[in-house]
């Protein structure tokens, strides 16, 4: 599982996305879940990261979800029309 920091704006996503991506790389060949839960301070560079994590993804051929999406940042996401490539984590 990959973990999102409590703040990400645009001045933190180059650092949380080479981050993820390394975490991403070393984990084994299983679905990726991106915990949103602790993310409190956000903007839409947040959605960036969270996208791009999934690029990885998918490049790799894992399954994507998002675990604890916050409310604000999921409406984010219906309004820039990229809500269905965040799918919720069962």
């Amino acid at each position: 599982m990959l973990v999102l920091p409590a703040e990400l704006t645009h001045a933190q996503a180059t650092a949380s996305l080479r981050m993820l991506v390394q975490g991403l790389r070393s984990q084994p060949a299983a679905p990726v879940v991106l915990d949103a839960t602790a993310l409190s301070r956000f903007d839409s560079s947040a959605l960036a990261v969270m996208l791009e994590c999934r690029r990885e993804s998918m490049a790799m051929g894992r399954a994507f979800a998002v675990r604890g999406l916050p409310e604000r940042l999921a409406a984010l996401a219906g309004l820039y029309g990229v809500a269905e490539l965040l799918p919720a984590a069962v």
